[in-house]
Formats: C-alpha cells, structure tokens, sequence
C-alpha cells in the first residue's frame, strides 16, 4: 500500500524530533549525573523506608532527580521549535508545574527540615483547653482544613521534610484546572464532547472539567507510585508516548506528535542509564511531571477514557495503592505483602529484572489494546 508523501511528512518529522531528543539528552546527561552526585541529590533510607528490604539496600547513595534529563529536555526543545499556543503550551506549562511540585519534595526530603503536624485528637484537646480564646476560636474555623490534611495520610506516608499530601493533591488540583481551563474555554465547544469506546461521542458540557482535573491527578500520582525500580517507570512511559506519537499523527495533531515524539527520544535515554544498576533515578519531579504530561496529550486527543489502558501499569499500580490503604483500615489487615505491587512481586522472590520486564510485556500489550480501541 502506498502511503502519500505528504500524509508520511508529519510523522517523519515527528521521528526527527525524537531522534534530535535522544542525541541531545544524551550529551548532557553525563553533566546532569555529576551534579546530583556533587551536591548529594541521592536515595536516603531516612525518607525512603523501602531501601531497608534486602537487596534494595544497595539503591543507597543513587541519585533522584534523574527525570529532569527528560522534563527539561522535552520543555527546551518544545519551546525553541515546537511552540504552538493551539496545542503545545498548556501540556508543557502543566508539565513543569508538576515538575516543579515533584522537584520540591525531592530537594525538601534532603535538605529540608522535620515539619510538624498536629494530630487530629491533639487539636480537638486545644479547642477545649488552650488558654488563648483566639487561638480555639482559630482552631475551631480551620478544624475542616485539620481534616482534610489528616485525611489525606491516608494516601500517603507520614509527614517528613518533603511536601505533605494534602499540599500535593492542591498543587496538582491547581495543575488539572489549568489544563481544564484550557481545553472548556479555549478549543472550543466540540471539545467538550467525550470519546466513549465503541460508541462515538457525547457532549457532558461543563462535566469535561472535573473528569479533566480526576484523570490528570490520577495519572500524574500513578506514574509516581510506579517509580520504584530500575528501569520500571522510563520503559513504561517510553511504551506509552511511542503509541500517542503514532496515535497523534493518525489523528492529525501533528504538533503533538511532534511533542510525544520528543518525550520518547528523552526517555530512551533516561531509561539507558536508568537500567539496573541504575546511574540515576527519576524522582518525583520527573514521574509527576511526565505522569501529568501523558494525561494532557491523552486528553488532548479526546482518548481520556482510554488512559487506563495506555497508562495501564501506572494505573494498576496505583489501584494496588487504594486496595491495600482500604484493607488496612477496613478489614484491619494487608492485602499484598507489600504496595504498590511491584513490592509484592519483590517480596515473592521475583528479581527486580524479572519483575521490570515482565511488567513491561504486560503494559505493552494493554497499550496496544488501548491502540486497538482508539482506531477501532
């Protein structure tokens, strides 16, 4: 079958771009590595309780913050050849406010000072006892705020030096209404209709925008989650933005191909020196930035039903999240050895290699089933 020139155009220039990225993220990546090293940006058993599981303790001393390779590379070259206020600028501006949240944690888990937070029945104690009147008045208005941040330990480890819970999930609210924001006001109205598999479309109006602000939190928290070995997050997410490049140029959005296209070319190289052993490691600035990022694009082609298939292990592993927080407190007892599930499969004797590749067989395939549906 002969595919016209000019139909192959797009997609040739989106290759060029990943191919550009690659050598670029390549060339600095050495620069990137020996900074971290300098000034200590590394896994400490302090923040991270997982390095005290038997071979993990060797991930000791390995530098975080291997993600910004692929976040800022993607950002720079976007900016200088791929900016197009249609379709570019909002998915790099969520990205790097998500980064820019994940950074943070990062650099406070190291350098940052123990944070305090008063438990709930501590401040229920001051509203009764304090001497101040104002200060149990103060208490008694902001008891709602008390809760949410409380309730949110649920989702989450103890408090430690980095950005808490409920200081995530507002930032990335913040970063989902951007998005949102964007896509109900700015695209125009046919956006506002919803892909439903098999079924055609259908207008939810106003409803886009909370469903916008779910998936973007969601998938932005799954990719996190699932960075916990060498090599498991970068193949993943290679896997899934070389299907939205393919799916982009099939759908005509040819500066988001270009733009997915990028991300994959940052990515083989940061999963190059991400392999077991691993020279760095991606850390939240760039899970949550490159989590959010693949919300954007997927939404952006109006597949948002589809990310449970193209995100499929970031979602699983995130679910395996939930399951466990909800037997926990619910029936009083764990429901896998250990959570998110690649920690399970680890404390079964699975090697860190096997459980990498086979979770990369896996997600390939729900990708291509999600690949499926969207051409379907």
């Amino acid at each position: 079958m002969h595919i016209p020139a000019e139909t192959l155009e797009p997609l040739r220039t989106a290759i060029t771009y990943g191919l550009v990225s690659c050598a670029v993220s390549f060339l600095w990546a050495p620069f990137l590595i020996k900074i971290l090293y300098k000034y200590k940006i590394t896994r400490n058993p302090e923040y991270d309780a997982t390095l005290a599981m038997g071979a993990r303790k060797s991930k000791s001393g390995v530098p975080i913050m291997g993600g910004l390779l692929v976040v800022i590379t993607v950002a720079v070259i976007t900016l200088l050849f791929n900016w197009e206020r249609q379709f570019t600028w909002v998915p790099i501006g969520v990205m790097l406010m998500a980064a820019f949240l994940g950074g943070l944690d990062d650099i406070l888990n190291i350098y940052g000072h123990k944070r305090r937070s008063r438990k709930f029945k501590h401040v229920l104690r001051l509203i009764k006892v304090h001497k101040d009147w104002k200060q149990r008045v103060w208490l008694a208005i902001t008891l709602p705020w008390t809760i949410f941040k409380r309730g949110s330990l649920w989702l989450g480890s103890h408090p430690g030096k980095g950005v808490h819970v409920h200081e995530k999930l507002i930032l990335q609210f913040a970063a989902g209404a951007v998005a949102a924001w964007w896509i109900y006001y700015k695209l125009g109205e046919h956006w506002r209709d919803i892909y439903i598999p098999f079924d055609g479309f259908v207008s939810i109006g106003w409803l886009i925008i909370p469903l916008i602000i779910l998936f973007v939190m969601f998938t932005a928290n799954a990719v996190n989650v699932a960075d916990g070995m060498d090599g498991l997050a970068g193949g993943s997410l290679l896997i899934t933005f070389a299907a939205l490049t393919v799916l982009s140029w099939l759908e005509g959005f040819h500066a988001i191909a270009v733009l997915n296209s990028t991300a994959v070319g940052a990515l083989l190289t940061y999963t190059y020196f991400n392999i077991k052993p691993a020279r760095f490691q991606m850390g939240d600035v760039g899970s949550l930035g490159l989590g959010a990022l693949l919300a954007i694009n997927t939404i952006v082609l109006n597949k948002m039903l589809l990310l449970p298939f193209l995100g499929f292990i970031f979602y699983i592993e995130l679910v395996s999240v939930i399951i466990q927080i909800l037997g926990r407190y619910t029936l009083g007892r764990r429901i896998f050895k250990m959570a998110p599930l690649h920690h399970h499969f680890e404390l079964r004797g699975w090697s860190e290699e096997k459980t990498v590749m086979r979770f990369w067989i896996i997600h390939a395939a729900f990708v291509l089933v999600g690949l499926w549906i969207a051409l379907y």
